[in-house]
């Protein structure tokens, strides 16, 4: 079983050296590499770097994309993992409990979950609202997001300095939203005529986090408890967390 440090950070991921590990939509910019790690994404390599050349990203640590699933569907991974990584992923799925229950099948016994999740008081989310086991619940079977996940993610953010945002320099307050900004995001929806737009469904703090797990985990929709929980560090926008079966 692999033990995780009372303190723990993306340079921590290193005592995953020599597990098997699944990192799930790495980019181009993985948290890891090594013989021992295998990663998935919605492209392969090709279109990756495609697509991160439209916003001029350093491409230096592209790698091969293993498992390819345009709709982000985990079904097509037919390995065992002792570890499965995500950094600023989980925030992006339509359905968070068929997520982490395919997380589950996938994992060997034993398994861990090692999250990067942003904090949405130091991020552009900040004034978007927590997300609730409710809501949680109510996205069960989806598998897009919602018209309210778009308006939110293109017209109710605000900028994503998160200095700023822990010097309660938050920018425009969330009132400041527009008609024009609110009907671009609902054209954009109904233009996609059902298919994925990425944008952030969850919007979560430490706390809320850790409890929704809990109610999950209570419930017996998932198998996953939270084993560690690290905090978001002052000056930065993430928190982190490890859940295991």
């Amino acid at each position: 079983m692999i033990e995780f440090p009372e303190v723990f950070g993306r340079g921590a991921v290193d005592l995953l050296a020599g597990h098997s590990v699944l990192e799930i939509g790495p980019f181009v910019n993985p948290v890891l590499t090594g013989r021992n790690v295998k990663y998935f994404d919605v492209m392969d390599r090709t279109a990756l770097l495609q697509r991160a050349a439209i916003f001029s990203m350093n491409t230096d640590r592209a790698v091969d994309i293993d498992f390819v699933s345009p709709g982000g569907d985990l079904t097509i991974v037919d390995e065992q993992f002792d570890a499965c990584l995500s950094s600023h992923n989980i925030e992006h799925q339509p359905d968070l409990i068929d997520h982490l229950r395919h997380i589950e099948r996938i994992l060997k016994p034993g398994g861990c979950y090692v999250l990067f999740i942003p904090d949405k008081r130091y991020c552009f989310d900040h004034f978007i609202p927590e997300s609730t086991i409710a809501d949680i619940l109510d996205a069960q079977g989806r598998k897009i997001h919602t018209l309210r996940s778009v308006i939110e993610h293109r017209a109710m953010v605000t900028h994503n300095e998160p200095a700023r945002h822990w010097m309660a320099d938050h920018g425009a307050p969330a009132m400041a939203v527009n008609a024009a900004t609110i009907k671009l995001a609902h054209d954009e929806f109904e233009a996609a005529r059902g298919t994925y737009i990425d944008v952030h469904a969850w919007q979560f703090t430490p706390m809320s986090f850790e409890a929704n797990m809990g109610l999950l985990n209570s419930l017996g929709l998932i198998e996953l408890r939270v084993d560690r929980l690290y905090p978001t560090m002052r000056w930065h926008n993430e928190f982190s967390a490890v859940l295991r079966h």
